[in-house]
């Protein structure tokens, strides 16, 4: 049975359905306004991970991720630029696509814009209003009163009293409590008429936390099974989620909230501050995607992933190593054996809090038995299993000849080739001294020769 860490408990419980069979899982998405970095590649990659087990498992899964195109960084952003906001994030919105896609991750079921849904919005925040909930605050936006929710704090784990204002919440003068955090925000001073939508509190744009709540309640339901986005997000915004959503509803949010550790930079975190900020796209030009996804599934969601060259050099090579296993033993495209030994090992693995770190040991193991008893149903599994983690599912030769990521620096195939072709000849003629000097030069240059049988392959060292 599948079992799921909960941060609303603390505490790792069996999953339970709210409908047999079926499952509704929602995942705060990106604020479009720059490129990805590495800890939307983390949150990413983590719940593709979480989506292709459960439906693995044989559940029906609704999966949902959102958008949000309309936030005080958006403005800024296109304002600076001197373009709308539409333009701005559409670009970004394409170019997480494009991200995403190399990273291979499977696109939601659902991807909606916070801007497509501020119908929805309005009507929660009439609701939380008419139920005491909100107040006008003096500068006419409209607020959360967090005191008049009793179960405010339960995610963070802490009383009212004790936390304190987040990154995303503004205190002003204006609020009854410095905790109270924005519902609508009223229209300023020359921002642009694209960003100001009518309401019965006056002309404005919504806030920030309120535009998950309206979107997964109207694509999931006022009640749904999981919740999921990167650790920073526990507190203020799910806490502020489940204030609205609960408060308007009455009863349960979401059953199962999971979150995703930090990315840590030579262990630090990541932050523009530091200087230790990486783009997606950045990472890409020097490690090719596969190796980057597999990364990021290397760790337990939950801890801390620790991002340097070293440890991208390190999953690049573990990774030629199965890939090397997959070119000296065919498998064939064959559905998992799951009563198999490795396979058993892999489900108690992804069932246990989808702990990919033990999966990819199983994947380990069948890539050493694999090469040691040239066993082609070993082979099967790990190519199988693999896939279930969105690996391994290129050509081998095509992984290991293909480079690290378009580096200008890679050596032509054509070439690698042709100097192959010339060892061959220098060997037939008993030059050896040629042969090992062409055998020297490509290793310099980061391509190793195996001689077999069959003839002479190489790879990207």
């Amino acid at each position: 049975m599948l079992h799921i860490h909960n941060t609303l408990t603390r505490k790792k419980e069996t999953f339970v359905p709210i409908v047999p069979g079926k499952v509704r899982m929602y995942v705060c998405g990106m604020t479009v306004y720059d490129y990805c970095h590495l800890g939307h590649a983390r949150v990413m990659v983590v719940f593709d991970v979480v989506a292709r087990w459960l439906r693995v498992s044989g559940f029906h899964l609704i999966y949902v991720r959102n958008i949000t195109d309309i936030d005080d960084k958006i403005i800024r952003r296109a304002g600076e630029n001197g373009e709308s906001i539409r333009a701005l994030t559409d670009r970004f919105v394409a170019a997480m696509h494009e991200d995403a896609d190399a990273l291979g991750v499977m696109r939601p079921d659902y991807e909606p814009r916070a801007t497509e849904y501020v119908g929805q919005m309005q009507s929660l925040i009439d609701r939380l209003h008419q139920k005491g909930l909100a107040y006008v605050a003096e500068n006419h936006d409209v607020c959360y009163s967090v005191r008049k929710f009793e179960g405010y704090g339960k995610l963070s784990g802490k009383s009212v009293d004790e936390l304190r204002a987040g990154e995303r919440v503004e205190v002003a003068g204006e609020k009854h409590d410095p905790l109270d955090f924005v519902l609508w925000k009223h229209a300023r001073v020359g921002e642009p008429e694209e960003v100001k939508w009518d309401s019965p509190w006056g002309v404005g744009r919504p806030g920030w936390h309120i535009e998950c709540s309206a979107m997964s309640s109207d694509l999931l339901g006022d009640h749904f099974d999981i919740h999921g986005g990167g650790q920073d997000l526990q507190f203020p915004h799910h806490e502020n989620e489940i204030a609205q959503s609960e408060g308007a509803h009455g009863h349960t949010f979401v059953n199962y909230w999971m979150h995703n550790g930090f990315v840590r930079v030579d262990d630090e975190k990541m932050s523009k501050s530091l200087g230790n900020f990486f783009t997606i796209r950045d990472v890409l030009k020097r490690y090719d995607a596969e190796v980057v996804r597999f990364f990021i599934l290397r760790a337990h969601y939950r801890s801390p992933l620790n991002y340097s060259d070293a440890h991208l050099e390190d999953a690049r090579q573990s990774l030629t190593r199965m890939y090397t296993a997959l070119r000296n033993v065919a498998a064939e495209d064959v559905p998992v054996d799951w009563s198999e030994a490795h396979a058993v090992r892999f489900r108690a693995a992804m069932d246990d809090d989808f702990n990919t770190a033990e999966a990819v040991a199983v994947l380990f193991e069948l890539a050493n038995e694999a090469n040691r008893n040239c066993s082609a149903a070993m082979a099967a599994q790990l190519k199988g299993l693999g896939g279930v983690l969105g690996l391994l599912g290129r050509d081998p030769a095509a992984f290991l000849q293909g480079g690290v990521g378009g580096e200008s620096g890679d050596i032509d195939a054509a070439v690698i080739e042709a100097l192959i072709e010339q060892r061959a000849q220098a060997k037939r003629a008993k030059n050896y001294p040629d042969a090992d000097r062409i055998r020297a030069e490509l290793l310099a240059q980061g391509v190793v020769l195996e001689d077999t049988p069959q003839g002479t392959i190489w790879r990207r060292a």
